[in-house]
């Protein structure tokens, strides 16, 4: 079995550490942006996003939305071009080659519930919920970070499944939609090890109380006495880099374009909760009627979404998560 990378190497974890003692985040980007409005979130530095993102290539899940891009990290990481899907590429310190922060994303099983039918007829398989928003969020969420961080960033994000090895090689995970995850014997054996080895998952992008019963039947399966609880707003999860006063909603961009504010009639509240180790390790935190990943992969889509959605809250919250996952 690899070694599991439970945080980063002595060497990294010291680098994190010496980084609090200069700012994490830059005082300001330097751009032409107009100043946000701070009037429902309180940002702990003044991180102004560019006013207007480069276009370049549509999303190859949906052709008729555009990706965008802001400045290169030509000064923060130096920037070496774009990928083959478009994506910006950047050099890492040769120094932390093998620890850099690497966004991982986890496929896992989908299927149906045996009371599916008397939930309106979803009697149906989903096979890709594990992919909403991939690659796009991954890509854009790592750019961000290796931007408005002083983290180092690997520029390729990986996927990953439960029941592998490679798993074990990245200590923060990323999991989307389990409103209809169906997870195997395997995958639940092997996503309990992670957690109690010291691994963090981040769980986004559910809405209403079947996608909320759905996730719960899968957790009661991996710890059967264990129960999230929901973070206080005084978390440090919320505080840790940016200060954030509420907990929001993100809605799709297509919902947002279309004037809704939520995705459905019973998701009228965002919910952020917790699940702990015997030793009181936050290892799970879960994201319930939100949606940072479309905030990060729309970002570019529009103007107003990024205003109201991206900048001041999914992007700041999972910032956030990423540097209390990494040192703690």
């Amino acid at each position: 079995m690899k070694k599991f990378a439970i945080a980063l190497s002595i060497s990294a974890a010291l680098a994190i550490w010496l980084t609090f003692g200069v700012p994490l985040i830059p005082d300001r980007i330097e751009s032409d942006a107009a100043p946000r409005n701070t009037s429902q979130t309180e940002f702990a530095a003044t991180t102004v996003f560019p006013e207007s993102f480069p276009e370049v290539a549509a999303s190859p899940q949906d052709p008729t939305m555009p990706r965008r891009r802001s400045r290169t990290l030509e000064d923060q990481a130096g920037s070496v071009g774009i990928n083959s899907q478009g994506f910006p590429i950047w050099k890492t310190d040769p120094d932390f080659k093998h620890d850099a922060f690497t966004f991982a994303r986890v496929r896992y099983t989908s299927g149906f519930r045996d009371d599916d039918m008397s939930r309106g007829g979803r009697r149906f398989r989903r096979y890709y919920d594990w992919s909403t928003d991939w690659p796009e969020a991954d890509n854009n969420f790592s750019y961000r970070l290796a931007e408005l961080t002083s983290f180092q960033v690997n520029p390729e994000p990986v996927v990953v499944t439960f029941d592998g090895e490679e798993i074990y090689d990245y200590p923060f995970v990323y999991l989307v939609e389990p409103g209809h995850m169906k997870l195997t014997e395997a995958e639940v054996e092997g996503l309990r090890k992670y957690l109690l080895r010291g691994g963090f998952l981040l769980v986004d992008d559910f809405w209403g109380e079947f996608e909320y019963e759905t996730l719960l039947i899968n957790l009661k399966r991996v710890f059967p006495d264990r129960v999230p609880q929901e973070l206080p707003i005084e978390h440090e999860i919320f505080n840790i880099v940016y200060k954030l006063n509420e907990k929001v909603i993100v809605p799709s961009v297509h919902s947002y374009l279309r004037g809704a504010w939520t995705e459905r009639p019973d998701a009228r509240e965002a919910y952020v909760k917790g699940m702990f180790d015997d030793q009181g390790r936050l290892m799970m935190v879960i994201c319930h009627n939100t949606d940072l990943g479309d905030g990060w992969e729309r970002e570019g889509v529009d103007e107003g979404y990024f205003r109201k959605y991206a900048e001041p809250y999914a992007y700041p919250l999972g910032i956030n998560i990423i540097v209390y996952a990494m040192t703690h």
